[in-house]
């Protein structure tokens, strides 16, 4: 089988770029499962009802959040009536929603695990025990993780400690896509950051001007998204379904889309 997965949605022009072209890419690709990190699909930043919806109707198996899935008032709704969206598994016992969805393909399941890191990031519960707790009520060794994490090292380590007994570890929060997909030795595809997709010529889907400003001054600056033309960023895997191990793993990298 294969599975796309889609790095941080930013706002509504990376909304609206993928309602443009996810369809063409999913049928070139022959595409199976799709994942989106929509946790910026909102404008400005977290998740609505209205940008969740629009990722799930242009052909969102699965929506996976980060460090703003609680930025928007009223969002806590969003987790508890749709299993199909989730948000870090590792936020304190409590926290509205889930971590984990698990979806049935009918010849298979395929699991899917939001994580968030805790270096540079909020002070959450360890992902590493997490992660350990969550597998051990996971049936099918389909499973892929979404660790939204600042430090590659964390990432790395947990791609490591994961390493066959997941099918991937795909990270994500960064927006910069890396040149690092691999296969491990425990065949767990791998990459320490999906990449963004959203307005292509800005700082991380923000004007550049002024995220030049507010770095430049030190001074605060009400960001705004930029213009221009878009870019789509992602990673597709290929896996046996009935072993869960991954076959490969190649980065997407869709650029000067208007």
């Amino acid at each position: 089988m294969r599975l796309l997965f889609i790095g941080d949605v930013v706002s509504k022009r990376g909304v609206g770029c993928l309602c443009d072209w996810l369809l063409d890419i999913k049928r070139k690709n022959s595409i199976d499962i799709t994942v989106i990190n929509g946790e910026n699909s909102a404008t400005g930043n977290g998740v609505t009802a209205e940008s969740a919806d629009s990722l799930t109707r242009i052909g969102a198996d699965v929506i996976t959040t980060g460090n703003h899935a609680f930025r928007r008032s009223g969002c806590s709704v969003i987790y508890e009536e749709n299993q199909h969206i989730i948000r870090p598994a590792n936020y304190p016992a409590g926290a509205p929603g889930r971590g984990v969805c698990v979806l049935d393909m009918g010849r298979c399941q395929i699991a899917v695990i939001n994580l968030m890191g805790v270096v540079y990031m909020e002070p959450l519960d360890n992902p590493f025990s997490c992660i350990d707790d969550i597998l051990k009520d996971i049936k099918t060794p389909n499973i892929f993780v979404d660790f939204h994490a600042e430090a590659s090292a964390e990432k790395k380590a947990m791609g490591y400690y994961l390493d066959g007994r997941v099918t991937a570890v795909i990270g994500t929060h960064t927006h910069v896509q890396t040149a690092d997909e691999q296969l491990l030795p425990g065949k767990t595809a791998y990459i320490t950051d999906a990449g963004f997709t959203g307005p292509e010529h800005s700082v991380l889907g923000v004007k550049k001007e002024l995220a030049i400003q507010r770095q430049r001054f030190h001074l605060p600056v009400r960001f705004e998204e930029a213009e221009g033309s878009c870019c789509i960023n992602g990673v597709i895997v290929d896996f046996d379904e009935k072993t869960g191990r991954a076959n490969g793993i190649r980065r997407l990298s869709i650029k000067n889309l208007k």
